[in-house]
């Protein structure tokens, strides 16, 4: 099994992810307070007792000091609950993404990519979250589906031919650039090339073909916006069109008109857009179209998708800014396929898996932007100059791998002073913070000791594994690859292992919005962590779980039997070293135990923890319903000191091995049982040995277990059909079956006889398949 590095976010050392929105906005909501970076710094500020129903404005500084503060208290909760559920950290090994460990880590990792040139800034269309006020990558996106109408336009040409458009976003004309349609479009191959004018602003714009027109959507033709969808920004990046934004970073439109609209009846119809939502922009442009006679019919109402940040309550628009990005194959077909072949390296544990990684990194439309316009987070480490007049340069001033973590916000650059910042042919600071994937991908290194403890760090990374959900292997895993690969010219583990997500009982994803979540503590407090543990670990790799109560109680059963079939077999007399199994049902049960553990130890190395849970828990209760049962009597001293000792050394095995296999699953309840006997704890214990076992049981065959456990299955059967106690006696079995088998059977007949009160037992051979009993009360 081994002892192998594990990067996750909680494995190895804890890790608390505590960058980013959710954390900002919860301290707003938790102190009552915003973020105002104009203000100045408050030493010792108290947030109010009582949050009010308006949010007090701080300075980012004491914004920074809250979140960080609300973090360790939140982080208390966590460690408690991960400590109850028995998760194998050591907790004198943590970190958070936020501390000063992994802010140096993440700003040293972020400058040699800057001076690699894998790290740049660009002007460019953006997405935007109008709510959060910051850009959003990709790897963020989440679909939804939104009501929407198809308006018809109806644009004109200066010779007097017409065109008509269906559009979502009518609202977005004033910011139109050309109309496109398929090359293969018949309806408009004599258009392409020529120009038409858009209602109501007039403006002059070009026809042109593009393979991503779809000629089933719509009327086929299709106004070209800066920006109204992703699309738009395909178009307007391929054909090579200018911009004119008209949108804001506020999701209102901006107060000056694009300089093309350049009539006076067009500068005043954008004047009653200007400072308004998209949703009023709409209705009021609806409104100038229809009186102009350009709106055809009325609007058609229909359901489409629409990209949201994930933690986002309003669709995303798309502006123009300054960002910062990072290569990750988007832009780079070389980079792109070296990634896909780092996906062919990693073992997938389900190796289906990887399809989600191969098409993720085939369909990159763009570089990873890793800006983001927030204020708890790890900060862009650069400076600028500052020219003569006190406007920011492309000149970047970078500060000494020795002096990280910094702050531009707060720190001065090498060779200034800080009554320099922001003043002329002075410096100012990066206001960005990193995306907290730009940290987070950097896991191996932050807990491996990446640049500060070289020693450690080349003995753990790579890693063994990397242990994580399904609907982040687009994010974290995959950012993690690429981090690696710019950086260590390497894979950062060589597995990843991919688990579901948890549904609710009807089978749908659990989120806040839908009211459908359930909280561990109270599942722990009325099933136990074992008996959770159990459901949770029944999921199969990579599938989706229901969470179920009934998965809980059979896990809880489990949980108990441990313990009740522990007390028992202890109560019948620890076997010695010095003696060892030497009945024939006592060597079957170490062959049988060989057996499991072989198979369940291949299947943990496989990742396949579902499938060695089941092959452990069968083996536990044939265990405990057939084996016990079987040799108890024998092991009471029925049948003489020599036979006792046998059974005792048999069944004490049989228990170290199956608590040991067992502990990683329910890790309480057989650590209490190991205590019962034993020295130390279960989980440092060796873990169960093949060798050790066939040693045991050299001369034992597994196969007489099944022959005793279907004998004894068979008189059950009978006296509970009868309404017998299981005590009562039997005047005869008859065995009727195969020689080989009833050779078997004549070899542990005696164990079955007295488990089962058998008076008198008749072999007949036959030549069939199986053995049949016929039992006479």
């Amino acid at each position: 099994m081994g002892n192998q590095p594990v990067d996750a976010d909680l494995a190895g050392s804890g890790h608390q992810d505590a960058t980013g929105l959710p954390t900002e906005r919860r301290v707003q909501n938790y102190f009552g307070v915003r973020c105002d970076p104009s203000l100045p710094y408050e030493a010792d500020y108290a947030p109010p007792a009582v949050p009010g129903k308006q949010q007090i404005p701080v300075s980012r500084r004491n914004f920074i000091e809250l979140c960080e503060q609300l973090t360790v208290e939140d982080e208390k909760v966590f460690e408690s609950l991960w400590r109850r559920l028995g998760l194998s950290v050591d907790w004198n090994h943590t970190y958070q993404t936020i501390d000063s460990r992994a802010r140096a880590v993440s700003q040293r990792m972020f400058l040699r990519n800057l001076a690699r040139g894998e790290a740049y800034q660009a002007e460019a269309p953006t997405l935007w979250d109008v709510t959060f006020q910051t850009a959003v990558a990709q790897a963020e996106l989440e679909d939804r589906e939104r009501p929407s109408a198809y308006h018809h336009l109806l644009f004109a040409s200066d010779a007097g031919q017409t065109l008509e458009i269906a559009t979502t976003r009518p609202e977005l004309l004033p910011a139109c650039v050309a109309v496109v349609a398929h090359p293969d479009d018949e309806r408009y191959q004599k258009l392409f090339g020529t120009t038409v004018r858009t209602p109501v602003f007039g403006v002059e714009v070009p026809v042109l073909a593009h393979r991503l027109a779809d000629p089933e959507k719509g009327t086929g033709a299709a106004m070209i916006c800066t920006f109204g969808d992703t699309t738009d920004v395909v178009w307007w990046r391929e054909l090579n069109l200018p911009t004119r934004s008209v949108l804001g970073r506020d999701g209102r439109f901006l107060q000056d008109a694009p300089a093309v609209l350049e009539s006076e009846d067009a500068k005043a119809a954008y004047a009653r857009l200007a400072g308004a939502t998209p949703h009023t922009a709409r209705e009021r442009l609806v409104e100038m179209l229809r009186a102009g006679g350009a709106l055809l019919g009325e609007p058609r109402p229909f359901t489409h998708t629409v990209k949201f940040y994930e933690k986002g309550d309003k669709p995303l628009e798309i502006v123009t800014s300054r960002q910062w990005y990072l290569r990750n194959g988007g832009r780079d077909a070389a980079l792109r396929e070296r990634l896909l072949e780092r996906g062919e390296e990693l073992t997938w544990h389900p190796e289906h898996m990887h399809n989600r990684y191969r098409s993720w990194v085939e369909g990159l439309a763009g570089d990873w932007l890793i800006s983001r316009q927030r204020y708890f987070g790890v900060p862009v480490p650069v400076w600028y100059r500052l020219d003569s007049v006190g406007n920011p340069t492309d000149e970047l001033i970078v500060p000494s791998e020795e002096s990280l973590p910094i702050d531009p916000s707060s720190d001065t650059p090498p060779g200034y002073e800080d009554g320099q910042r922001d003043v002329p042919s002075g410096f100012t600071g990066d206001p960005d913070v990193m995306d907290t994937w730009a940290t987070s991908s950097l896991t191996p290194q932050i807990a491996g000791g990446w640049g500060y403890d070289d020693d450690l760090f080349q003995r753990v990374f790579p890693m063994d594994l990397r242990p994580q959900a399904h609907e982040i292997i687009r994010t974290w895993l995959f950012s993690t690859v690429v981090r690696a690969d710019l950086e260590h010219d390497a894979l950062p583990w060589e597995h990843a292992s991919i688990s579901g997500w948890i549904l609710d009982p009807d089978r749908k994803k659990m989120s806040k919005s839908k009211g459908n979540v359930v909280t561990p503590l109270d599942l722990l407090d009325q099933h136990g962590s074992d008996a959770v543990r159990y459901w949770a670990v029944c999921a199969r790799p990579g599938t989706d779980t229901a969470f179920e109560i009934a998965q809980m109680k059979i896990g809880r059963r489990l949980a108990i039997k441990i313990l009740n079939v522990s007390k028992f077999v202890l109560g019948l007399g620890v076997g010695q070293p010095q003696v060892s199994a030497s009945r024939p049902i006592d060597q079957a049960l170490m062959a049988h135990l060989a057996q499991v553990v072989e198979e369940a130890t291949a299947q943990l190395e496989g990742y396949d923890y579902a499938r060695a849970l089941e092959t452990i828990e069968r083996c536990f209760w044939a265990f405990c319903d057939d084996c016990v049962e079987l040799v108890k009597n024998r092991a009471y001293g029925e049948g003489g000191e020599d036979d006792a000792a046998s059974a005792r050394a048999a069944l004490s095995s049989a228990l170290s091995v199956l608590l040991r296999l067992l502990a990683p699953f329910l890790p309480f309840a057989t650590e209490e049982a190991w205590s019962w006997w034993q020295e130390g704890s279960v989980h440092r214990a060796q873990w169960p040995s093949v060798a050790d076992l066939q040693g045991q049981g050299s001369k034992g065959d597994a196969q007489l277990l099944s022959v005793s456990a279907g004998a004894l299955t068979a008189i059950r059967k009978a006296k509970s059909a009868a309404q017998l106690s299981m005590r009562a006696e039997v005047a005869k079995v008859t065995a009727t079956g195969p020689a080989p088998l009833l050779a078997a059977l004549r070899q542990v007949m005696a164990d079955v006889q007295s488990a089962g009160h058998v008076a008198e037992v008749v072999f007949e051979p036959a030549d069939s398949n199986g053995v049949t009993y016929v039992i006479t009360l």
